[in-house]
């Protein structure tokens, strides 16, 4: 049976089902982070307590390699190579395996969806013969570092997750059909090195709970979805190149203010910087300077949230606004924000600042 599998494996080339991430996902995505502000922290937290855990294993880890039993036992979703002549098996599931070595893993090149997630796996070079790879998901794993291993090259690779590894840095991470890209949970300190020449089609870009002080770095001009959350950011940076970007996901950071917004970002719908430092009004003003395009806020957990009416002062500054804080904006504030005068209060607040 399994040197059937293998001979099945090696027929044909795929030409087809080369899109597998759609619009609706990506608006079921920004609907999440509007509507599921509380579940999504608790949800990182587990994340991050899954990757702790595995480093405490590291230590006591015995070698594990991929057998064909496991492979056959894994293996689903039969589909047609690219000549129409033969079949093949394009998915395989080996999450959970405690598998430390993916040699055989190279002779199943007609793979197109992989789950390698919660593993002890560090090396990926068998990944190189995949090449009509199209969604690969190694969460949980002891990856390192991009350089010297092999996604950049493959060619059809749309969506990859290295979630909760070992990575510090993004050097040598590549791929030219990448479109969404999650490196939450990892100890990331710098977005340098990144070739974005090789990542020109990248759409989705998740950092959440990295080591990150600054945005500099993140030259993606096709990026529409970006999220930062609970990094150590202090500062806003390079983001005038980011000139699609929809979505900016900033909660939890150590932002004080919003200067780094840029006058360039015509695109940008949804924002996101709850549980920040923010506590000058001077911060709304940068906002109004970015464009009539905001259409959601959140600035809750930040000290300015907290001043006196400081709901309809942000209505009053940004009155293209449908929502704030999760709440839509009805009719009567705006009315009512109209009907005050904010000056004096404004000219107060840079007086302290």
């Amino acid at each position: 049976m399994v040197t059937a599998i293998n001979t099945i494996q090696r027929e044909g080339n795929v030409n087809q089902d080369r899109r597998i991430m759609s619009d609706s996902d990506e608006r079921e995505v920004l609907k999440a982070e509007t509507e599921e502000e509380d579940e999504e922290g608790q949800g990182e937290r587990n994340d991050l307590e899954g990757k702790e855990k595995i480093s405490g294993q590291e230590d006591q880890l015995k070698p594990c390699p991929l057998t064909q039993d496991m492979m056959v036992k894994s293996l689903s979703l039969l589909c047609r190579t690219g000549n129409g002549l033969s079949h093949a098996y394009v998915r395989l599931d080996l999450k959970s395996k405690a598998l430390t070595d993916l040699a055989l893993l190279s002779s199943f090149i007609h793979l197109r969806y992989l789950d390698i997630s919660s593993n002890h796996l560090s090396d990926f070079s068998p990944l190189a013969d995949l090449t009509q790879l199209l969604w690969v998901k190694g969460d949980g794993n002891l990856l390192q570092r991009f350089e010297g291993q092999p996604f950049g090259k493959l060619t059809y690779l749309q969506w990859l997750s290295f979630a909760n590894n070992r990575l510090f840095d993004v050097k040598g991470l590549g791929g030219p059909a990448l479109e969404t890209l999650n490196l939450t949970g990892n100890g990331i300190q710098s977005m340098q090195g990144l070739e974005y020449h090789n990542l020109t089609n990248l759409v989705t870009l998740e950092l959440r709970g990295n080591c990150l002080e600054t945005t500099d770095g993140i030259y993606l001009p096709n990026l529409r979805h970006l999220y930062l959350a609970q990094n150590n950011i202090k500062r806003l940076e390079g983001l005038e190149k980011l000139q699609r970007l929809n979505t900016l996901h900033l909660r939890d950071n150590q932002l004080e203010t919003l200067d780094g917004l840029s006058t360039n970002m015509k695109c940008l719908q949804y924002l996101n910087v709850r549980g920040n430092l923010i506590s000058s009004m001077r911060a709304l003003r940068t906002l109004a300077n970015v464009g009539q395009t905001l259409k959601a806020l959140v600035l809750s957990d930040n000290p300015l949230a907290k001043t006196d009416d400081y709901r309809l002062y942000v209505i009053s500054h940004l009155s293209q606004l449908e929502r704030l804080d999760k709440d839509p904006i009805t009719a009567g504030e705006k009315s009512e924000a109209q009907e005050k005068d904010f000056e004096d209060e404004y000219a107060e607040d840079q007086e302290d600042n």
